[in-house]
């Protein structure tokens, strides 16, 4: 798994649940698409790996029907390779973050 640098600027940007039941029946309903993880890739609450201090890492939700996705870091920021303080030579001038809108782009297409 390779590292994909993202911009985070996270203010209120944070799951905060009721309780631990909360969390576990939204990881439970499949609409957890982004989580910060360890370099074990597990999920985690310690920052900097979790920088807003998110619940089991919890970055990222869906819809249940996946029309609608929220999410802290802020991939519209780095899209552009030279928005990047680090990357890769090879990824040229669009980084891996654009795909996400192109895809977004041919599902509404």
């Amino acid at each position: 798994m390779g590292v994909l640098p993202v911009a985070v600027a996270h203010g209120e940007g944070r799951i905060e649940p009721s309780d631990a039941a909360a969390v576990d029946a939204l990881l439970a309903t499949s609409t957890v698409a982004l989580q910060f993880v360890d370099d074990d890739h597990r999920p985690t609450d310690l920052y900097p790996l979790n920088p807003n201090g998110s619940a089991k890492g919890i970055t990222g939700i869906t819809s249940r029907d996946g029309r609608v996705l929220i999410l802290m870091p802020h991939p519209e920021r780095v899209f552009r390779t030279v928005a990047n303080s680090w990357h890769p030579a090879e990824w040229g001038d669009d980084g891996p973050w654009l795909r996400l809108f192109r895809n977004a782009r041919a599902a509404l297409a």
